[in-house]
């Protein structure tokens, strides 16, 4: 490009482009075709697929951040693995403390015994009906025992000395009342009387888990009846 030619651009007339060189002329269509071709692309072809590339790169986003959780979870999966093992272990030693149908009765009589090597009198001693759970049954008794406060000590301490799952809940002291004196209550700190209620757990067997089972979808899908 020598001195020339600038002096020319210099000298244009922009209001008289008919007058302007023929390479000059032709570089100012092809910069207004080029710029009018942006403007055009821009408004009918970026603008109408904008929001479908905004939602490629979301779920582009949502993609990389779950290839990131399942490589973690990968990575970790002997983790998890040991991890479920030991819970699995936990559930068995659990489960284990729960006595069968059969080892119920020892399991009341050694709650009673518990009670009477405290040196406690028992005034009731009530196993009330079973109520079925999900894997398990409870069976809560009712109790009330007469003694001081250090029996009851030696009682809960023995309950949870026991070798199955033995809780105690609705636990009230109060004064023994009726001991002779015309009704009322003694006040002494080794004439109490304790209530409570005792929960033992066994687990269900095959056979009763099936039958808990069958009886659960009758009472959620109850047969329809006709109309009358």
């Amino acid at each position: 490009m020598n001195l020339s030619f600038l002096e020319e651009l210099r000298d244009l007339d922009p209001r008289d482009p008919g007058r302007w060189p023929l390479a000059v002329l032709a570089g100012a269509v092809g910069a207004t075709f080029l710029l009018l071709t942006l403007v055009l692309t821009y408004l009918f072809v970026w603008q109408d697929e904008r929001p479908e590339l905004q939602q490629k790169e979301n779920q582009e986003v949502t993609l990389r951040m779950e290839f990131q959780q399942k490589h973690a979870q990968a990575v970790n999966l002997a983790v998890y693995e040991q991890q479920l093992k030991d819970l699995q272990r936990s559930f068995g030693a659990l489960l284990r403390q729960l006595p069968g149908k059969t080892e119920v009765p020892n399991l009341l009589v050694d709650i009673s015994q518990t009670a009477l090597a405290a040196g406690l009198q028992q005034k009731l001693f009530q196993p009330e009906a079973e109520q079925d759970k999900d894997f398990y049954a409870e069976l809560p008794i009712k109790m009330e025992l007469t003694g001081s406060y250090h029996q009851f000590g030696e009682f809960v301490s023995g309950i949870a000395a026991l070798p199955r799952i033995v809780t105690l809940h609705d636990i009230e002291i109060k004064p023994t009342t009726g001991n002779g004196n015309g009704g009322a209550p003694s006040g002494g700190y080794d004439d109490l009387t304790l209530t409570l209620t005792a929960k033992t757990y066994r687990y269900l067997d095959p056979d009763e888990m099936a039958a808990m089972q069958t009886s659960n979808k009758k009472f959620a899908h109850p047969p329809r009846r006709g109309p009358r």
